[in-house]
């Protein structure tokens, strides 16, 4: 019988070197399961969604922005942060809306998973929005995007050429194909 270790880091100190709108940065020093120590630096994030949505002429809902921490425009599902307190189905159907006018009439969780937890607390949430009906978006003031819809084989082109390139999009975007290989809509 394999023995279980304990891999567990006790947190000996904490230190908070930044609080912005988004994130705090943190860093904590630790004790290390043989009894040394070390320090970690980490990221606290509240949480988010992104939303998986196929329009009936079977296209997936994007949107193209500018992301300054990769200095270049990328394609990516809808998605925001989540509010203190809130629902990440609520979060879902609002950033869908806001950020393409597209409405859903059903929202349905997919999958959750931290995005990054070598260095962050960040858990995302996608969810699949079901009988969608087009609006009018409402961009924050500092949000600008294009609304972009693409098939699934410009989807994967995309995805070889480098434009879709954020893991919440790619996971999106697989999700959608092994549905459509398994004969089920999304």
């Amino acid at each position: 019988m394999t023995q279980v270790r304990n891999l567990e880091e006790k947190t000996i100190a904490s230190e908070t070197i930044f609080e912005g709108r988004v994130v705090r940065l943190q860093i904590d020093r630790v004790e290390l399961p043989d009894g040394g120590t070390s320090t970690r630096e980490i990221v606290k994030h509240p949480g988010a969604v992104s939303v998986l949505a196929v329009t009936e002429e079977n296209k997936l809902v994007m949107v193209r922005q500018f992301r300054k921490p990769l200095e270049k425009t990328i394609l990516e599902i809808p998605a925001g942060k989540l509010e203190a307190g809130e629902n990440p189905a609520d979060c879902a159907m609002r950033e869908l809306e806001e950020e393409t006018g597209y409405r859903a009439e059903k929202i349905e969780h997919v999958v959750s998973f931290y995005t990054s937890p070598g260095f962050a607390d960040e858990y995302l949430h996608i969810y699949r929005a079901n009988g969608l009906s087009k609006g009018e978006a409402r961009l924050d003031q500092d949000e600008f995007v294009e609304l972009v819809e693409l098939t699934l084989d410009e989807c994967l082109e995309r995805i070889a050429a480098g434009e879709i390139c954020d893991a919440k999009t790619v996971a999106a975007v697989y999700l959608w194909q092994n549905q459509v290989l398994r004969g089920r809509s999304v």
